[in-house]
């Protein structure tokens, strides 16, 4: 399998600072191509949110170079891989929570990656981040850990409700403010044409699964400069509909 990809961000319409950060790899080995992307949302209402999706970013990213070529050799499992990243969290985790409370703050950030390799994935999930998996339609893969969804999901709240609860941004876990983070995996296969989209939530607040669908589905991305025009267009329609966030949005799609 081999892969096409497109990133791209925005500060939007009211922030002075994007607090999101994200990765795009993607490398060659004998035996398969390999994809990993990671999107990581610092919390909005908290100080320095882009020091800490930067800081879990870039330690995700020094273990794809520096340890996932060994790990690949020795013919790792993914759950090996899943155990590593655990511990990868945690010392994130531990480190900016460390950092917020010698600086008299908090500070956080979601944590959403997906591994390639050749046509098997591994996601990784903490907070509200989100993974779409797009074929003949469109499918959220991650589940949003926030008191809304925990909401709906036991039944005390409708989904219509959860749009304009106050409390539709409150994370149960996010890296960097909670005790502990445990975060949620899923893992599965891709086949020709299916596409991931990993996105911050300011990129699907205004803008719903339909509509993301009818830019984004498989046929219509025929290369990297098309799939880069179509998040540039969903996150200027984000922004025409007044989206008060920041803005980040990930296309990976498999080809032949």
């Amino acid at each position: 399998m081999r892969f096409l990809a497109a990133a791209h961000t925005d500060m939007g319409i009211t922030k002075k600072v994007n607090q999101d950060s994200f990765c795009l790899k993607i490398a060659k080995t004998p035996n398969a191509n390999i994809v990993f992307v990671i999107l990581c949302d610092g919390m909005g209402g908290l100080k320095n949110g882009e020091l800490a999706s930067s800081w879990v970013v870039n330690a995700f990213s020094a273990w794809f170079e520096s340890e996932l070529p060994a790990e690949l050799k020795r013919n790792a499992t993914f759950e090996q891989i899943k155990n590593r990243w655990n511990i990868i969290a945690n010392e994130q985790n531990q480190k900016i929570g460390n950092y917020g409370r010698s600086n008299g703050f908090k500070l956080g950030t979601t944590l959403t990656a997906v591994l390639i390799i050749d046509n098997k994935f591994l996601i990784i999930h903490v907070g509200d981040t989100r993974i779409y998996k797009i074929n003949d339609t469109i499918t959220q893969l991650t589940k949003d850990q926030t008191v809304v969804a925990m909401e709906v999901e036991k039944h005390r709240l409708t989904q219509e409700q959860a749009k304009t609860d106050a409390r539709k941004n409150e994370l149960l876990q996010c890296v960097g403010a909670s005790p502990k983070v445990i975060p949620d995996y899923d893992t599965g296969t891709l086949s020709e044409n299916d596409v991931f989209l990993l996105c911050s939530d300011g990129f699907r607040h205004e803008v719903c699964d339909e509509e993301l669908f009818g830019i984004l589905a498989s046929q219509l991305l025929t290369s990297e400069n098309v799939m880069k025009k179509c998040l540039v267009d969903l996150i200027n329609l984000n922004k025409d509909r007044k989206e008060q966030d920041n803005i980040t949005a990930l296309l990976i799609k498999a080809i032949k």
